[in-house]
C-alpha cells in the first residue's frame, strides 16, 4: 500500500467514526437546553434570570453542538475526500466552503460557552458594565432570528448549502449511497437558497424562520448515515 492509499485509508476512516459520533451526540442535543422554554418569546429578563440558574446544563448544550457541528464537518471533508477524483477543481472550492462554514459556526458556539454565561451574570449582578452586558445579551440571543448569533449560525448553513451543490455533483458518480448523500446535499443546497431569497423579500415571517431553517437542514443527516455504509470497509 502506497502513501496515498493509506491517507485515503485514514480519511475514510475518520470519516466513518465522525459519523457514528455524530449519530452518538444526537442523543444529548435532544436533553440538553439550548436555551430557555419559550425562545425567542420569552422576555429578556427571564432569559438573564434562566441562563443565570442554567448555566452548567446551557454551556453543556453549547459544547456538545460544537461536538456535532466538529464531527459533521469531518463527515463532509471525507466524503468530499473520497469523491475528489471526479473534479479536483471543484472539490478544492467545496473544501473552502466548508473551512469557511466551520470558522463561522465556531464562533457563535464559542461565544455562547464563554461570553453569554459571563453577560448574563454581569446583568444579574449588576455589575459594572451592566449596561453594555445587557445590550450585548440581547445582540447573542440564541433564539432570535434577528440576532448577530443566529445570524452566524444561519450564514454557516448558508456556506453547507454552497457546499452541498458543489459537492453532489461529485458524489453522484459513486456508489448508491453516494447517490443518495449526492441527491440529499443538492436537494439541501437548492431549499437553503430558496429559504434565502424568501427571507430577503419578506416572504417567510421572522418567526417561521428557523422552522424552515431546521427542516432543510434535516437532510444533512442523509450524508452522516451514507458515510457509515460508504466508510464501513475501513475500519
Amino acid at each position: 500500500m502506497n502513501q496515498t492509499e493509506l491517507l485515503d485509508q485514514q480519511i475514510e476512516r475518520l470519516g466513518f467514526y465522525a459519523a457514528a459520533l455524530t449519530i452518538c451526540v444526537g442523543f444529548p442535543m435532544l436533553s440538553l437546553p439550548l436555551d430557555i422554554a419559550g425562545g425567542n418569546a420569552a422576555a429578556h429578563a427571564d432569559r438573564v434570570l434562566w441562563l443565570v440558574d442554567n448555566r452548567i446544563p446551557f454551556v453543556l448544550a453549547w459544547l456538545v453542538q460544537i461536538v456535532a457541528m466538529v464531527t459533521l464537518t469531518l463527515v463532509l471533508m471525507a466524503l468530499l475526500w473520497a469523491s475528489r477524483a471526479t473534479s479536483l477543481l471543484r472539490a478544492g472550492l467545496a473544501l473552502s466552503l466548508l473551512a469557511s462554514a466551520f470558522v463561522v459556526f465556531i464562533i457563535p458556539k464559542f461565544m455562547a460557552i464563554w461570553t453569554v454565561p459571563l453577560l448574563a451574570e454581569t446583568v444579574a449582578q449588576g455589575r459594572e458594565g451592566y449596561a453594555m452586558a445587557d445590550a450585548l445579551l440581547l445582540l447573542l440571543n440564541v433564539s432570535a432570528p434577528a440576532s448577530l448569533f443566529t445570524s452566524f449560525d444561519y450564514l454557516g448553513f448558508w456556506l453547507y448549502s454552497l457546499y452541498g451543490l458543489l459537492a453532489a455533483g461529485l458524489l453522484w458518480k459513486g456508489k448508491l449511497a453516494a447517490k443518495v448523500c449526492a441527491a440529499a446535499l443538492w436537494a439541501y443546497g437548492v431549499l437553503y437558497q430558496l429559504l434565502l431569497v424568501s427571507v430577503i423579500f419578506g416572504l417567510i415571517a421572522a418567526a417561521q424562520v428557523e422552522a424552515y431553517a431546521l427542516g432543510a437542514s434535516a437532510l444533512l443527516l442523509v450524508p452522516v448515515f451514507s458515510a457509515i455504509f460508504l466508510f464501513s470497509s475501513s475500519r
